[in-house]
């Protein structure tokens, strides 16, 4: 295929020189957003609907300013600003400042992932795919995929800015403060998508791009917390994270519009760069030297299990690893939690009854609750792979061997339990690990070394679901995430929406024992064990029946 489309150009002159420019962007333009008309819309819809979410919550479960008061001293607490935000306005605390501090921080690192994802999707996925080759070969530039997708993540990022702020602005806020929280949340997902942009030339495979920008965006989040942790309002080392560039514009407090123009800045850098390694690579390499393979395969490659964990490896230690430094930083706040519901005992009640440890234990057993949904969404995406390995023609190849179907699907699935039993491992130990350094307990380690292990059943029926959605095919997986964030949303929130109690009794999460707080109810775990063996056991038999994709 590259030598006739060499030889087509060297026989049409004229095409080459205007493909040299931006000619076609336009049209691929107009084609990346027919292509995200649902993803786009369910981005911002969701970042605007929490923030309108967070608007109507926020004031059942702070009614007055004692309340607000109360969390403030959270936010004094050196491990309240490592999870949130810098802490201005801490001396009269207001539900605009709470959105600066807390909400602004979670909301910009949604808006920055769904731009690596956009940008990777729209560049270095295509060029992978060979679909970038077939469109290059009529008269179109070679920077007019790029300038397609940056184009495609200003409109991206300008919807989700406008949601958000029709969100704020629905529950009353000054209109000058919102606008600052929406522009923030937006540039830096404009940052973090010219970062996916400069990784996207480095890299010649869409997922390694992916890692290199999400690490970036750790590391942004990382040195945020410490920076934010050292001082209230943040230190020197906080300059150095485009997060805390939108949060320090004192949004509601003291505002000030400057540091977002180092967003602007810092976009227009990364997009020139962008720009400039395009010219200096091949068409559908990178600028970084692939690894050379070995010479021969390794014997765990020839079984499906093997290889699965081989080509799932990365995902997983990612996703550890952020999880696992998620749930320490958030054990590290059980001191704050002890002092916050000892002030106010009416916030006690949402986690458990009690005070002091008995408190703590039944706060932390709740967080394991919630990184269980994390660990949730993994295990969905990580069967949803099998759907991608299909439509590439790599499952064709594979089942031509000797491996049956039901084979390839359940080692699948072992490699997806296995993911989400080290993850939930580390989810408690780090949970645990974290609150025993912060109230000096050590024994917390181990009493929540375990913990996480009751939710993988559940896990596993999210799994399950997955599994059937592929065995079935048609109609994609939008039910199954449909069913998972239903759940995850009615379980987060449920306690402080006063939802009716036969809601709240089927939210999956609530129904698994919260050990150690609570002694381990057989019923419930087996229950949810026999669930996820029937939907696996349905989706392997489902996905014998039907028909391959066509490669």
């Amino acid at each position: 295929m590259n030598a006739t489309l060499v030889a087509d150009r060297r026989d049409h002159p004229a095409r080459e020189e205007k493909a040299g420019s931006l000619t076609g962007a336009l049209s691929l333009f107009r084609f990346a957003l027919r292509r995200d008309r649902v993803r786009i819309p369910a981005w911002a819809l969701g970042v605007g609907g929490m923030a309108g979410y967070f608007a109507a919550v926020i004031p059942l479960a702070y009614p007055d300013q004692a309340a607000l008061q109360t969390r403030a001293n959270i936010m004094k607490d050196p491990s309240g600003a490592l999870l949130t935000g810098p802490g201005y306005g801490l001396e009269n605390y207001t539900f605009g400042a709470m959105v600066t501090n807390e909400i602004l921080g979670m909301l910009a690192v949604a808006a920055a992932l769904m731009s690596i994802f956009l940008i990777t999707r729209h560049t270095r996925a295509e060029e992978e795919s060979g679909r970038a080759e077939l469109i290059r070969a009529g008269v179109v530039g070679r920077r007019a995929p790029l300038a397609a997708a940056i184009l495609t993540l200003l409109t991206a990022n300008a919807a989700i800015g406008a949601t958000l702020a029709a969100g704020l602005l629905g529950s009353g806020l000054a209109f000058p403060d919102t606008l600052a929280v929406s522009a923030g949340m937006a540039l830096v997902g404009l940052v973090f998508g010219g970062v996916a942009a400069v990784t996207a030339q480095l890299s010649e495979h869409s997922r390694t791009a992916s890692g290199m920008a999400g690490a970036a965006l750790a590391l942004a989040f990382l040195l945020r917390g410490i920076g934010d942790s050292q001082s209230v309002g943040g230190s020197a080392l906080s300059w150095f994270s485009p997060i805390a560039w939108a949060q320090q514009t004192r949004a509601f407090t003291d505002l000030r519009w400057w540091p977002l123009l180092l967003c602007l800045s810092l976009f227009a850098v990364l997009l020139t760069v962008a720009v400039v390694l395009t010219a200096h690579r091949d068409f559908g390499a990178g600028l970084l030297p692939a690894r050379s393979g070995r010479g021969s395969a390794r014997a765990s490659l020839v079984h499906p299990v093997g290889l699965i964990l081989r080509m799932e490896r990365g995902s997983i230690a990612g996703w550890s690893v952020g999880l696992v430094a998620f749930a320490v930083l958030t054990g590290s706040m059980g001191e704050g939690i002890v002092e916050s519901f000892e002030a106010q005992p009416q916030l006690a009640a949402v986690f458990g009854q009690g005070a002091g440890g008995d408190v703590l234990r039944a706060t932390l057993a709740s967080f394991t609750a919630y990184f269980a949904m994390a660990v949730a969404v993994y295990a969905v995406i990580s069967v949803n792979r099998l759907r991608a390995e299909e439509a590439d023609g790599r499952t064709g190849a594979i089942l031509a061997a000797s491996v049956s179907r039901p084979r390839w699907l359940l080692s699948s699935l072992l490699v997806t339990t296995l993911g989400s039993t080290v993850m939930l491992l580390l989810i408690g130990i780090g949970l645990g690990t974290g609150a025993g350094m912060s109230v000096g307990d050590p024994a917390l380690a181990a009493d929540f070394a375990l913990a996480g292990l009751v939710y993988l059943p559940l896990v596993l029926g999210f799994a399950g679901l997955a599994a059937l959605s592929y065995g079935i095919l048609r109609g994609g997986t939008w039910w199954v995430w449909l069913i998972l964030v239903s759940a995850i949303i009615v379980g987060l929130y449920g306690p402080l929406l006063n939802l009716p109690d036969a809601v709240a009794d089927a939210e999956p999460f609530g129904l698994m024992p919260r050990v150690p707080a609570e002694s381990l109810d057989p019923v419930p775990v087996t229950a949810a064990a026999l669930a996820a063996l029937l939907l696996i056991g349905a989706g392997a038999a489902a996905f014998r029946r039907r028909d391959l994709e066509a490669g």
